[in-house]
């Protein structure tokens, strides 16, 4: 696939190295020739130094042929207008960075029809959407639906007291419709064996049916192992004026800190019961005053990775539950991790997803990034000429790099073994490695 990201933003790197190590033929596009440097000497990406919105660059030999156009600069009104274009130069497809909640407001159709974007990315609805699901599903590090939730995928650190510890995988007795699929341990991913033990402060995965998941709480590591009630949110940007709402329509009391007084002005007209402070995050005579140590989930959502953590440390020496952090930078990831935040969530990481998964499309349903995209965790409808049809898995020649997770046949889940036969149309969720993920995917998909 012929690919032209326009914008050679942060988010347009990352998701030109996932399409290009993916074997898609693509080209960044941007009128800053420095931030096209890394991308010449680190990835096999086509540069160009042009204008993404001239319709002499559209009409051009570099985008003639094109199957795809992600517009991802950091200006909304930009990143329509190429879309527009690229439609009408006979780009098929089209994605656009949108921000704006004056965008965002509208119907999804509407921006679609009139814009001629096919997928509307917005990266702090995605953080917002991925920190509510978080909020609302206790002792989780992550938590990833997939068959219009009939399966779920949920990270939790295994507390040093759970009778999980020091078994090995096939002395566990699991709730129904259970399995472990992957271990996160010293940086390492292990797709486990029956054999391989669980360790204290290992990251597990659980996968299988929801309401069977929920008694696998106990095992966490996690401070808070019960639903929030109270939560306090530090920052009113574009995430938090997203997120705080939804918190609200979901039953949890909400207060919020911003030191922007515009910002809280506009957060204010967004909340029916939440209270609004205009203060520093990091001042801890208004923490405690605001009763920080009463918040069940404190939540950071400013610009400034650094000043997040700081706010989110501050918070748990006062007593506050569980911390949320969200980041831009993935490299800021591992440390927060190590000094103790509860959940770091990337918007960068939550955003290329959404676009692996239009690009992927066809038969793959969806792509969640794990682990700071070491690894993924892929739905995808089988097809009927797909390689694993009507076999038993045992026989099937599954990629190493891969595990068939679980399957979803007529509304039904299921957790496979070596004897189960996967069939035309079932919904099957795959754990990857994400340097095999497109050699899984087209194996799967029965292509050659």
């Amino acid at each position: 696939m012929k690919i032209i990201i326009i914008g050679a933003s942060s988010l347009g790197t990352m998701v030109a190295e996932f399409l290009s190590n993916e074997g898609h033929d693509v080209i960044v596009v941007d009128s800053d020739a420095k931030k096209l440097e890394p991308l010449q000497n680190e990835w096999d990406v086509l540069t160009i130094q042009a204008d993404g919105t001239s319709p002499s660059f559209m009409r051009s030999v570099d985008v003639k042929g094109s199957d795809l156009v992600v517009a991802l600069t950091a200006m909304d009104e930009v990143n329509i207008i190429a879309c527009i274009l690229a439609k009408k130069n006979g780009v098929p497809h089209t994605i656009a960075r949108i921000r704006d909640p004056k965008f965002l407001s509208e119907p999804v159709d509407y921006i679609k029809e009139n814009f001629d974007i096919d997928l509307v990315l917005s990266p702090e609805l995605v953080t917002a959407r991925e920190i509510s699901r978080l909020v609302m599903t206790p002792a989780a590090i992550n938590v990833e639906d997939f068959a219009g939730g009939k399966v779920q995928l949920l990270e939790t650190k295994l507390s040093p007291f759970s009778s999980f510890v020091h078994k090995k995988l096939k002395d566990i007795s699991l709730p129904p419709s259970v399995l472990i699929p992957l271990i996160h341990r010293d940086h390492r991913m292990i797709i486990p064996h029956g054999n391989d033990q669980l360790l204290p402060l290992d990251n597990v995965y659980f996968l299988g049916n929801p309401d069977s998941l929920k008694e696998i709480s106990s095992h966490s590591h996690a401070k808070f192992q019960k639903k929030t009630k109270k939560a306090l949110l530090i920052g009113a940007g574009r995430t938090g004026q997203t997120l705080a709402p939804m918190l609200e329509q979901q039953g949890i009391s909400v207060k919020v800190i911003e030191n922007q007084e515009s910002r809280c002005q506009e957060m204010s007209k967004k909340l029916k019961k939440g209270l609004v402070l205009l203060g520093d995050g990091t001042d801890m005579d208004l923490l405690n005053q605001e009763g920080v140590s009463e918040a069940d989930t404190v939540i950071c959502t400013t610009k400034d990775e650094r000043l997040n953590l700081m706010m989110a440390l501050l918070a748990k020496h006062l007593g506050a539950g569980q911390t949320i952090v969200r980041v831009t930078q993935t490299s800021y990831i591992p440390l927060m991790q190590q000094v103790g935040i509860d959940i770091v969530l990337s918007t960068r990481l939550l955003a290329a997803s959404e676009v692996l998964g239009f690009v992927r499309s066809g038969n793959v349903v969806s792509v969640s990034l794990l682990e700071e995209a070491s690894v993924q965790a892929i739905e995808l409808i089988l097809p009927e000429d797909s390689k694993v049809n009507g076999v038993p898995l045992m026989e099937a020649h599954l990629p190493s790099a891969c595990l068939v997770g679980a399957y979803v046949r007529q509304g039904k889940a299921y957790i496979p073994d070596g004897h189960s036969i996967l069939q035309t149309g079932d919904n099957v969720i795959l754990i990857v490695e994400t340097e095999q993920a497109a050699k899984v995917i087209s194996y799967f998909k029965g292509r050659d």
